[in-house]
């Protein structure tokens, strides 16, 4: 048989769905194996791989198997996110704490899944099959657990507890919660907070629309939104830490959303230090604000006639 029919066998032994037995699945496992038609099983050895530049240059070089770039989401989606189920590989093992839609995500063979591999072709094959799917189930859980574990808690002002995933962009929403409005808004309240796994965590729809905000295209909404009642004033909030400052495009984008919005609008870009902040210092609009977690009792004002505050009065 071919790598790729041996591939596909090991993936039927061991109990995988039908739509992970098929030719893509194979070729997945064989370029987490570093596995060459001429190679063998008894050889292989770990290593991580990012979709594009690792999975899919490995299958089109070495199997001649011209997948397209636009194809990376059917390799993630189709068998890499069945195969971190199945325990067969790991996610972003050498750095767990990777937010969901970084660039550097890998994948790797687990050890348990590896033993299987290593025996294929010997006489131990079926009693590291029988051993893989007795103890899965079981490191599956422990699996989810570890992933639990590294999850950022985030307590609202109604004493709802929200799950972040990990990664630096949502610490710095989590600071703008707990440390940005307490120094900065008098008895504000979160009324939306997106999260990188789940743009609409969140969601105070009533309060939204009370307040004359479309709930309908709440996607356009910054990061986090918090509601000062007491000098009705709406602060929004971006989480820069690659990306998407407060700028004269996205200013006007908000405005034009928020028309119906008769409160005063606050627009703040957070960085989590001094140099983010530099990176984009040139694309922030004037009349807004600017606020440093590693600062966090001061703001930067893009103008120079007054502090924080709305826009118009």
């Amino acid at each position: 048989m071919s790598k790729i029919d041996e591939a596909k066998e090991i993936l039927r032994e061991i109990g995988m769905p039908k739509s992970q037995q098929n030719e893509i699945s194979a070729l997945t496992l064989l370029a987490l194996c570093n596995l060459k038609e001429s190679g063998k099983w008894k050889n292989v050895k770990k290593s991580s791989l990012k979709i594009t530049k690792g999975i899919m240059a490995f299958v089109n070089k070495e199997y001649n198997k011209d997948y397209a770039p636009n194809t990376r989401e059917t390799f993630r989606r189709q068998v890499l996110h069945q195969f971190v189920q199945a325990r067969i590989a790991d996610y972003n093992p050498d750095n767990p704490s990777l937010p969901v839609n970084s660039p550097n995500a890998h994948y790797s063979l687990t050890d348990d899944i590896l033993q299987v591999i290593k025996s294929y072709g010997s006489l131990s094959l079926k009693n590291k099959i029988k051993e893989f799917n007795k103890n899965v189930g079981e490191l599956s859980k422990k699996y989810i657990k570890e992933r639990k574990k590294l999850l950022i808690p985030v307590k609202l002002s109604n004493g709802k507890i929200l799950k972040l995933s990990a990664g630096k962009h949502n610490e710095l929403q989590a600071a703008i919660i707990h440390i940005f409005a307490s120094r900065f808004t008098k008895n504000g309240i979160v009324i939306y907070l997106g999260d990188a796994a789940n743009k609409n965590l969140y969601l105070d729809s009533k309060f939204l629309q009370e307040l004359g905000i479309p709930i309908d295209q709440h996607s356009k909404l910054p990061d986090v939104v918090i509601f000062d009642k007491e000098k009705v004033w709406l602060f929004l909030i971006e989480a820069v830490t690659s990306h998407g400052p407060v700028s004269p495009k996205r200013l006007l984008e908000l405005e034009e959303f928020l028309s119906g919005c008769k409160a005063g609008k606050v627009y703040i870009s957070a960085f989590p230090n001094f140099a983010e902040f530099k990176k984009h210092s040139t694309n922030i609009a004037w009349e807004t604000e600017v606020w440093l977690k590693d600062t966090p009792d001061h703001m930067i004002h893009f103008n120079g006639d007054r502090f924080i505050g709305p826009r118009s009065y």
